[in-house]
């Protein structure tokens, strides 16, 4: 399973389940060793249709780094985080998370918008 890295340490992702808010972005960093990026993204291709079927979802692109980068970024739009929260914690959804190799590092932290 890939290893899951707080990008903010003092509000962790699973804290942030905590809140009840709405539409929220999932911005998602994972290190991918190249050797391992096309099969990375062919699971990460099956999670992405099991999500796309998720009451609450909205939107996702994933996003790679530039100039030979090992980094590959998701952007994904949720109505809110309880329905996030409820499809990531799935059973299917974490049996699926269970096949990603454990040198794959994942920096997943939730949005909202700011008007600016």
């Amino acid at each position: 399973m890939a290893k899951l890295q707080n990008l903010d340490p003092i509000t962790p992702m699973f804290a942030q389940f905590k809140e009840k808010t709405g539409p929220i972005v999932l911005a998602n960093t994972f290190f991918v060793p190249k050797e391992r990026r096309e099969a990375f993204l062919t699971l990460f291709r099956r999670q992405a249709e099991f999500m796309k079927a998720q009451p609450g979802f909205v939107s996702l692109q994933m996003h790679k780094g530039t100039a030979d980068s090992q980094l590959l970024m998701n952007v994904a739009v949720w109505e809110s985080t309880e329905a996030f929260a409820t499809a990531f914690g799935s059973p299917e959804f974490q049996r699926m998370a269970a096949e990603f190799p454990n040198d794959i590092v994942s920096y997943p932290h939730i949005f909202e918008q700011v008007d600016v």
